[in-house]
């Protein structure tokens, strides 16, 4: 489609200071707290604020300091050790010291994040010998290789002065931020903008490069096309042009179409099963709905080519962990008409087997355009669906507190290891209200205990072969049915420095990003 990358190297002592970056925003979270909700919608405006322990990064060991400087496993899988940055403060000046890594891990990560309580499960104790070291305890040998493939995600730290003591998950500060980040949180219009502006006193010396950045709440992504081609914004993240779009935009002068940084950001379009339903609970059904789905078509209609079929629970771009070697659902209504037979759901007069409720997820086009595709292509099986669409806080509701769907599409993310967002999606025994985790009730002994083994199995090599197993045991049972897997797209004005230069760019803290006069 001829649609350029953006070149993301500037030499930093060239990159000007100043200036305000408008930035277009789909949505607005309920909470705006990264240590309690991992999530892109979540890390996308609070990551400027609020920091992790590492990021990520396109160097070989995959990792660039933030508020630890260096990290050290012990070779039994007992301890990490993490080296801190000094010279810290919060945006409220009080001093960042190891108190408030230990206070976010025990009291926050663990107990309450959707991705910590997985990745810091054994975690049994923080040690802070001194203000600049933490040294993560472990009840259990926990691979090292996990922690830190976890850090940029998982680990945002809170300033232990302001919640220690209150009710975390009702705090203000989760709505107004104080973090350590290259820029202060000042403002939220709902239903307008969010506003964050430079912290003066940022540990790195001459960042931040912006003055400010501005968040224009455009949930139509139409809206949004617009706005950049009249210069009214300057960056679109997360595909919020619509594919259909790309092509025509990536001509206007001074825009370019960037496809770099979201490596670290792989979405999975998933069809999540309720197998409290008994009919659902029959492997073949589920096998019969698998194929009666032509990814194909997926991929080229819905995605535009801008995504690629998936096999499994690890996409394939997680050249580490992924494997081919897996049951196989190729698209064949023939055999989805047969095995629904077999189960003994014949046809009724009306041509329909039995009737289901599919949830969409409302975050992307794509999901909800599957959603469509989906009970098309399941009518031609004799299942007869019924769409029910919801906005997002009513979507999360219904899937992953209430239970009340059959079938739903979901958008997972991979986050570059199983066990830090992918296992929750199959493993039984995960508390309600828990977002993008296996609430449909699935329940298998064989692969909890694969799960729990590869959780503490420190040595990578043998971890990396039973999440092999683990991709295997899936595809053959179908807790959940993986369709698609894909990155996003940015728009951005040419005189926009400095971005994707990190696999987790728009989700990191643009701490160098800077606009050319």
């Amino acid at each position: 489609m001829g649609l350029a990358v953006l070149p993301a190297e500037t030499v930093a002592q060239e990159t000007p200071s100043g200036g305000r970056l408008v930035v277009a925003a789909d949505s607005e979270p309920r909470s705006l707290n990264p240590a309690i909700v991992a999530s892109n919608g979540v890390f996308f405006i609070a990551s400027k604020v609020i920091e992790p322990l590492a990021e990520a990064s396109y160097d070989e060991d995959g990792l660039e300091p933030r508020l630890a400087t260096s990290w050290e496993a012990a070779d039994d899988g007992r301890s990490i050790t993490f080296k801190l940055r000094e010279g810290v403060t919060w945006h409220d000046g009080k001093p960042f010291t190891s108190a408030d890594v230990a206070f976010s891990a025990l009291q926050v990560w663990k107990p309450l994040q959707n991705l910590g309580r997985t990745v810091f499960a054994n975690l049994e104790d923080v040690e802070t010998p001194d203000d600049h070291t933490a040294v993560f305890k472990f009840s259990a040998p926990t691979p090292p290789q996990m922690i830190l493939k976890a850090l940029p995600a998982v680990t945002s730290v809170l300033p232990r002065h302001v919640y220690e003591g209150t009710d975390i998950a009702a705090n203000p500060a989760n709505a107004q931020l104080i973090g350590t980040g290259p820029f202060k949180f000042a403002e939220h219009r709902p239903g307008e903008y969010y506003r964050l502006v430079r912290n003066d006193d940022y540990w790195n010396e001459g960042q931040p490069k912006l003055d400010e950045i501005i968040y224009r709440i455009l949930p139509d992504r139409a809206a949004a096309a617009s706005a950049l081609e009249a210069d009214e914004i300057q960056l679109a993240a997360f595909s919020q042009v619509p594919l259909v779009d790309l092509e025509r935009i990536s001509q206007v002068p001074g825009l370019t179409v960037v496809t770099k940084g979201y490596e670290d950001l792989t979405y999975q379009l998933v069809v999540e099963i309720n197998h409290r339903n008994e009919i659902l609970a029959d492997p073949k059904v589920r096998q019969a709905i698998a194929h009666a789905i032509d990814r194909k078509f997926v991929v080229d209609t819905i995605f535009l080519g801008y995504a690629q079929a998936a096999t499994g629970p690890v996409p394939k771009n997680a050249t580490e962990f992924y494997t081919p070697d897996v049951p196989a659902y190729g698209f064949d209504v023939a055999k989805a008409n047969a095995l629904l037979d077999e189960a003994g759901y014949a046809r009724k007069e009306d041509g329909t087997r039995f009737s289901l409720r599919l949830l969409p997820a409302p975050f992307f086009t794509e999901t909800r355009q599957f959603g469509d595709y989906l009970r098309q292509a399941l009518a031609e099986v004799g299942i007869d669906v019924q769409v029910v669409n919801n906005d997002t806080p009513a979507h999360l509701k219904a899937v992953y507190t209430d239970h009340d769907f059959d079938l739903a599409v979901g958008s997972p993310v991979f986050r570059d290891d199983p066990a830090i967002s992918t296992t929750i999606l199959v493993k039984s025994g995960i508390p309600e209200g828990v977002p993008f985790s296996n609430q449909g009730g699935y329940a298998d002994a064989e692969l909890d205990a694969l799960i729990d083994k590869a959780a503490s199995t420190v040595n990578a090599e043998e971890r990396i072969a039973l999440y092999k197993d683990f991709q295997r045991l899936v595809a053959e049972d179908l807790p959940l049915i993986n369709v698609a897997e894909w990155t996003f797209t940015s728009v951005a004005r040419d005189n926009i420095l400095n971005i994707a230069n990190n696999p987790r760019w728009v989700v990191s803290n643009w701490a160098d990003t800077a606009i050319q006069p």
